[in-house]
């Protein structure tokens, strides 16, 4: 899923604030993004580079079917072992704050092919400009949604990234992705965007992750994006 460092905004987009994507767990094009806006992308996480087979990584492509409105579709693997299908959606509301702000929501579908359990997430998202330098992408919600109470289910879902425009093509950025259940699973991960063309742009991390029952334990990353 897309993060990244937004290309001058076209004209059915320009009374939303341009806000970078976060990098780990991205949104589907930015909040208002124009008809026909097409990209793919892969991003690869690990906790060693010394350890390629137990990288995760994703292809995905993503879509503006309309003014403020995208699809994505995405192939989770581990390693070489296609894990999941996953569909995203998702949807601008609009902007305020004299286009300073502005919101949204995402729905997430996934299949996992292990075990044949659909899940599902939705996530409404919030993002502000607070200076020409400094702006920030929030994004709360629920996983694995389910109409009953069960266990492991309804789970809170937070991820929350701060971005700093270092210069033109270049972004820094914390983001923090909070997941609760029994997996109770945090991550932290600061990240550069570097815009390389107008339609290049390449995201990397070195961050740290911990989740239930477990020591925390680095993770690396990057992602390729190529817009069209």
């Amino acid at each position: 899923m897309f993060a990244g460092i937004a290309a001058a905004p076209a004209a059915a987009e320009s009374r939303y604030p341009v806000i970078p994507e976060p990098m780990v767990f991205d949104m589907m094009r930015p909040l208002g993004a124009a008809r026909g806006e097409l990209e793919v992308n892969a991003l690869a996480l690990t906790p060693s580079p010394f350890r390629p087979r137990e990288a995760e990584w994703a292809p995905e492509l993503e879509y503006a079917f309309a003014d403020g409105k995208a699809v994505e579709f995405e192939l989770p693997f581990n390693g070489a072992r296609l894990e999941a299908l996953k569909l995203g959606l998702q949807a601008a509301f609009g902007a305020s704050a004299d286009g300073r702000s502005a919101h949204g929501v995402q729905y997430l579908g996934i299949y996992d092919r292990d075990s044949g359990h659909y899940s599902n997430s939705l996530l409404y998202m919030a993002g502000h400009r607070f200076s020409p330098r400094w702006s920030m992408m929030t994004m709360v919600g629920l996983d694995d949604i389910a109409w009953r109470r069960t266990a492991g289910r309804n789970v809170p879902l937070l991820n929350s990234t701060a971005f700093y425009d270092v210069a033109a093509g270049t972004v820094a950025g914390l983001e923090l992705n909070v997941a609760g259940g029994a997996q109770r699973r945090v991550r932290l991960f600061p990240q550069v965007h570097q815009r390389l063309t107008r339609h290049v742009n390449v995201q990397v991390t070195g961050g740290a992750e911990k989740t239930a029952g477990q020591r925390v334990r680095p993770a690396m990353g990057m992602r390729v994006v190529r817009e069209f």
